[in-house]
């Protein structure tokens, strides 16, 4: 083989093993067409890593992670795992951490409608027409990282002022993260349509005012990008209503995580959708979706958004352009045929069409 890269797998919970299986198999059927060997090596991640190791990030996952090309991951979490106990380890802890010891600030979500599947939304098709963005969300800093805690038996935080519990999470966000964030936004509305909304809510939080000036200057940078500022209530609501006036959407980490799942559901599913984690160190790639172990097992999971995650690592790590063009192709020609997983038929879809995980990955392989 002409080239080799080392993946870190973390097939994770739930029907992550299920879905990351097509993914490695998409990747061994491009290894054969470009000369390229893909190398795996497993590791634990999320509430599996929980049960067996006591902490959802073991520090062997961790040290695959680093010495990898990239990681694929599939999902974490499941009711099992559920605690309110502060003491008690939590599967999305894995995946916090995990963005943070490899140094991954960018997390970069296309939302993009696929033809054959825009009766799939819950929104008129001229509403959804045209709509092509990157959600690009800062990873590593805002209320998931802040100070957080809880206080009990304060006086005066419970009913009728009786003693009582308190919690609190600090919002907050340094100079130099803020600025990444956004040049790397603007970045990629260059090799896009040239245009970058800035989501905020500078008109309640200081966070969000010191967000806003460091965009604009950072903007004076870009004269050839456009930059609207917008504040998040306004463009929770413009998604739904005029959502094919975005292209590229900056923002903190709490408001991208909320709008990239909202952004998500104008495609009608999120099997349908992909992520990239980029930053300073090796990057991650994974699906929008959880885990849903209420079909693991079952094989009837849709693969499609692992598999997308795929072409994005081709994409992004590997330089794999023309590779990663065949998975796009492949997929919109599987989707024009007919076939679908369950969470993307309707009622007018064949039976003999709707397919399961194991096939889906088939089909697809079959195009390239």
């Amino acid at each position: 083989m002409s080239k080799t890269y080392s993946i870190c797998l973390l097939p994770g919970d739930g029907i992550g093993p299920e879905i990351i299986a097509e993914g490695t198999k998409v990747l061994d059927a491009l290894g054969k067409k470009y000369d390229t060997e893909f190398i795996y090596e497993e590791a634990l991640i999320g509430g599996i890593a929980i049960d067996e190791t006591g902490s959802a990030l073991p520090p062997e996952t961790l040290e695959a992670a680093h010495k990898s090309d990239a990681v694929l991951l599939a999902a974490v979490g499941g009711p099992k795992w559920d605690t309110t106990d502060p003491e008690k380890p939590r599967p999305e802890q894995g995946l916090l951490g995990i963005r943070k010891e490899l140094g991954l600030y960018a997390n970069l979500r296309p939302i993009k409608i696929f033809k054959p599947l825009a009766d799939a939304s819950s929104l008129k098709p001229e509403v959804i027409e045209g709509v092509d963005m990157m959600i690009v969300r800062e990873l590593t800093g805002g209320l998931y990282f802040g100070e957080r805690g809880r206080e009990y038996d304060k006086e005066g935080c419970g009913t009728n002022g009786a003693a009582g519990q308190r919690a609190f999470d600090t919002l907050e966000y340094s100079e130099y993260e803020v600025e990444r964030i956004v040049r790397h936004a603007f970045e990629t509305a260059r090799k896009r349509s040239k245009k970058v909304h800035s989501i905020d809510k500078a008109n309640v939080l200081e966070s969000s005012r010191m967000w806003r000036e460091i965009a604009h200057r950072v903007a004076k940078d870009y004269p050839d990008v456009e930059i609207v500022d917008q504040l998040v209530d306004n463009t929770a609501m413009q998604l739904v209503n005029h959502p094919a006036q975005f292209d590229v959407v900056v923002t903190e980490n709490m408001f991208g995580d909320i709008l990239s799942d909202e952004a998500s559901m104008l495609t009608g599913s999120l099997g349908m959708l992909a992520s990239a984690s980029l930053g300073d160190g090796t990057a991650l790639y994974e699906p929008s979706h959880g885990s849903a172990p209420d079909i693991a097992g079952q094989g009837i999971a849709n693969p499609l958004a692992q598999v997308l995650s795929v072409e994005m690592m081709l994409r992004y790590s590997f330089d794999m352009d023309e590779a990663a063009d065949d998975i796009s192709r492949a997929i919109e020609e599987v989707l024009n045929e007919g076939w679908r997983t369950g969470d993307i038929a309707n009622e007018s879809t064949p039976r003999d069409n709707i397919v399961g995980t194991a096939k889906m990955g088939d089909l697809i392989v079959e195009k390239l």
